[in-house]
């Protein structure tokens, strides 16, 4: 599972200047850790994995007694944090022997951390506190190796994060404002919300990005960008309300045009490569035809003569919002084809879901792919692209969910 929201934190004796902060060490074979480093880190996960649903308490509890000063760093409901914790722990430990995306990945995770007011020596106090965790759980497993092997590989994924955290901070802010101009609800449970931020707000169609509202502080929550950049600024997110859950319910019942949110940095590599020469095929399910409709728009705005082939699925033809927005783009672009997929039997005219649809409209050997939507639909859509020959290197799709389909 992956997860770019928890809240590690830095070296306190890293320099100020951010060339002279130490990089990511390797053995000297481009790996970050030895072998035998990673064959410790795995088995000690595997000795506290039965105890995963204590882990992020305990961590937290051992943080805010030692270190009472960081509380105010996190939000005051703390649930989907312990889960955000354990997520990026799995993360790392499966990227250890991959260097160059642990590195991205963790300097990505720096810069988001920003937003967070993280300072460099908050990465010390949670390294003390994670290994203290780890240890607690382990149990006879961790051994002297084990805490070796667990320095080495956090304080890697420590120097990259503040590494380019500091970085970052000399080139943009940490966080927008961003005032709400318009609020549509198209159901009882989705609403679409433009906000126009304070000062220019540089992301690409298929990015994502994280949002705090001024009701609950510090719980921030992930949306896509509907569109490309626009002349005039506003962004467009589509947001719905799920059950349970603070942020997103506030956001369709209770906002209202003239409230502000805070944006952080956008995030997220599900752009279009403008070197690439490859046909696109893109699918959406629910929600997460907003970042397509982006994808497709952004298209428009660099001149593509590529051809885009977009999908919007749905389990039925009431929850096929915002498929006219691409439709429409569809009529003035011969290169985009767009095709409706609703697998509800009661539908007049339904078609056959998403895999089925994807199957029939191969082969996409050639082609890239674009998937964003419900993980079930992202694993399903993404092994039907597979299987019609698509390399698995060219499923681009939301970074939370894993493609671990047998190949």
């Amino acid at each position: 599972m992956k997860s770019r929201a928890t809240h590690p934190v830095s070296n306190p004796s890293a320099p100020e200047n951010p060339q002279d902060r130490p990089q990511p060490t390797t053995n000297g074979t481009g790996a970050l850790l030895s072998e035998r480093d990673i064959a410790l880190l795995r088995a000690s996960v595997a000795a506290v994995e039965p105890y995963a649903a204590d882990l992020p308490a305990h961590f937290y509890a051992t943080l805010f007694h030692r270190y009472p000063q960081v509380r105010d760093l996190f939000p005051q409901r703390m649930e989907i944090q312990h889960d955000k914790l354990v997520r990026a722990l799995l993360l790392i430990v499966d990227l250890v022997d991959d260097p160059d995306t642990l590195v991205r990945f963790c300097s990505e995770l720096g810069r988001d951390h920003r937003k967070f007011g993280t300072q460099s020596e908050h990465y010390a106090a949670v390294g003390e506190c994670l290994l203290a965790t780890l240890e607690h759980f382990a149990g006879p497993a961790w051994t002297a190796d084990v805490a070796a092997a667990w320095t080495r590989a956090y304080t890697a994924a420590a120097q990259a994060m503040d590494g380019a955290a500091t970085a970052d901070a000399a080139e943009r802010p940490a966080v927008w404002d961003a005032r709400i101009v318009h609020h549509h609800r198209y159901g009882p449970d989705l609403a679409e919300i433009t906000v126009r931020t304070d000062q220019p707000y540089p992301f690409t169609g298929g990015q994502f990005v994280s949002m705090e509202t001024p009701w609950w502080p510090k719980s921030w929550r992930y949306y896509s960008p509907a569109n490309a950049p626009r002349p005039d600024g506003t962004i467009s997110f589509h947001v719905r309300a799920v059950p349970g859950g603070p942020v997103s319910n506030t956001l369709v019942h209770r906002a209202a045009v003239g409230d502000v949110l805070r944006l952080g940095r956008p995030l997220g590599d599900m752009a279009l490569d403008p070197a690439s020469t490859r046909d696109v095929v893109c699918v959406a399910g629910g929600t997460g035809i907003a970042p397509i409709r982006a994808l497709v728009e952004q298209a428009v705005l660099d001149g593509t003569q590529r051809r885009m082939d977009v999908f919007v699925g749905a389990r039925s033809a009431n929850e096929l919002h915002g498929l006219e927005d691409i439709q429409r783009l569809s009529q003035h672009h011969h290169w985009l084809t767009v095709r409706a997929a609703v697998c509800d039997a009661d539908t007049p005219g339904a078609a056959p879901g998403l895999p089925e649809a994807l199957t029939a409209a191969g082969p996409w050997r050639e082609h890239e792919a674009y998937v964003s939507g419900p993980g079930p639909m992202i694993y399903s859509a993404a092994r039907a692209l597979y299987r019609a020959g698509m390399p698995i290197d060219r499923i681009h799709h939301d970074p939370f969910v894993r493609l671990d389909f047998a190949l």
